[in-house]
This record gives C-alpha cells, sequence and structure tokens, in this order.
C-alpha cells in the first residue's frame, strides 16, 4: 500500500489550515507532521474545549490556558476574526430590541442593513464581514477594529477592553509582525496539543473513518 494511503487525517487538517493561512497573506508556520488519529471523533467532546462566542474572556483565557495558550497567544488566536464573516443568528442579541452602546455608532447602519431581522433564519445567508476594510485578509485590521468598537462578538468587545488582554491588543494593532510571530507560536502550540503516543490512536486507512469502520465488510 502507498504511503500516501497511510497518511494522518489530523495531519492533513493541520496542513489545510496552514496553508489557508499563507494564502490569506498570514505567516509562513513550520509544521510538525506525525500525529495519529482518535478511533472515536465527537464534535460535542470537542466544543466542551473550545469556548463559545457569548463566553466571558476569562473563561475563553481558561480554556486556551488548560492547552498550554498564554494571554498574548490568545490574543492572537482572536486575530483570526479578521477572516470571514459572522452569521446574524450571533449578532441580533446586540442590535435587538435595543442597540448595544459598546458598538461603534457609526458602524451600527452597516449591522443593521445586513442583519435586519430580530429573528433571522438561520439557514438564510444572512451575515457581516468580520473586517469591512480587508475581509479576506490575515493581518491586523482586527485589533485596530475592536479598539474602535467595530467588533462583531461579545468576546472581540471584551478583548479590547479587558486589562489583561488589551496592551497585547493595542501592541498587535501596531505591529503585524508581531501579531504573526504570537499568532505562529499560538497554532503550533495548539498543533502539537495532547497528541496520542504509543498504543493510543491509529493511522487512517481513510481521514474521515476510523479503521475499525473503514475495515468492515460492506
Amino acid at each position: 500500500m502507498s504511503s500516501w494511503r497511510l497518511i494522518w487525517s489530523r495531519f492533513v487538517l493541520v496542513i489545510n489550515c496552514f496553508n489557508c493561512c499563507m494564502q490569506l497573506g498570514g505567516p509562513h508556520i513550520p509544521l510538525k507532521t506525525g500525529r495519529r488519529d482518535g478511533r472515536r471523533s465527537r464534535a460535542d467532546v470537542v466544543e466542551q474545549f473550545l469556548p463559545d462566542h457569548n463566553e466571558s474572556i476569562s473563561a475563553v483565557l481558561d480554556k486556551f490556558g488548560a492547552m498550554g495558550i498564554d494571554t498574548p497567544g490568545v490574543v492572537a488566536l482572536l486575530g483570526a476574526h479578521s477572516v470571514g464573516r459572522t452569521h446574524c443568528v450571533k449578532l441580533v442579541h446586540r442590535l435587538y430590541p435595543e442597540i448595544d452602546p459598546a458598538l461603534n455608532p457609526d458602524h451600527v447602519p452597516h449591522i443593521l442593513k445586513k442583519c435586519p431581522d430580530a429573528i433571522p433564519d438561520p439557514k438564510a445567508v444572512q451575515y457581516v464581514r468580520n473586517d469591512r476594510g480587508t475581509p479576506m485578509i490575515l493581518d491586523n485590521n482586527y485589533y485596530r477594529n475592536i479598539l474602535d468598537s467595530k467588533g462583531l462578538l461579545i468576546v472581540d468587545h471584551q478583548l479590547a477592553n479587558d486589562k489583561r488582554t488589551k496592551p497585547y491588543v493595542k501592541k498587535m494593532a501596531k505591529s503585524q509582525d508581531y501579531f504573526f510571530k504570537e499568532f505562529s507560536r499560538a497554532i503550533t502550540l495548539l498543533s502539537e496539543n495532547n497528541p496520542l503516543t504509543g498504543t493510543k490512536g491509529e493511522v487512517r486507512k481513510q481521514c474521515n473513518v476510523a479503521n475499525k469502520h473503514h475495515d468492515q465488510d460492506p
């Protein structure tokens, strides 16, 4: 069997993540390979370890801290909000029935135009770009936006105002090199977090299926 058939699915995910980062203008991040895959994959277990956008900044720092990510690393990871969009479902609590006074009033009309319904259809294509200036570039413009109260999510607002994180937000807003350095460090730590060793896990024959299912007769 070709060695390409015995490729780690975690390895593929990490490669895709790093490639996307570079394609969006982000830094080159040296990649370590060789992680084994789990024999079971459960989304509900993953969600226990990842912070929700409505959680407090303390909860976000604690969850990432448990994975070895320090405060500047967390600030840098949230810089990934520089790219992409936020569905209106995640925003309406800041718009209806009253506008969140923490939002920059100059930014509010644009958000209301994109999210005109208090109860948006979760399946509809209703969203706001996280960064109107450079929506598909991974850069430090995100930090300038949140310091100007243009962050869409509660966690964005807290990141820019909490005394533990604000100094790093200001530093990254001034220096893209510093942002990239901390982002690369934090992403590397995440990619190497809690690896399966010894007899734990497996090298999958098919990335999206555990071997015990792959080997079963049809």
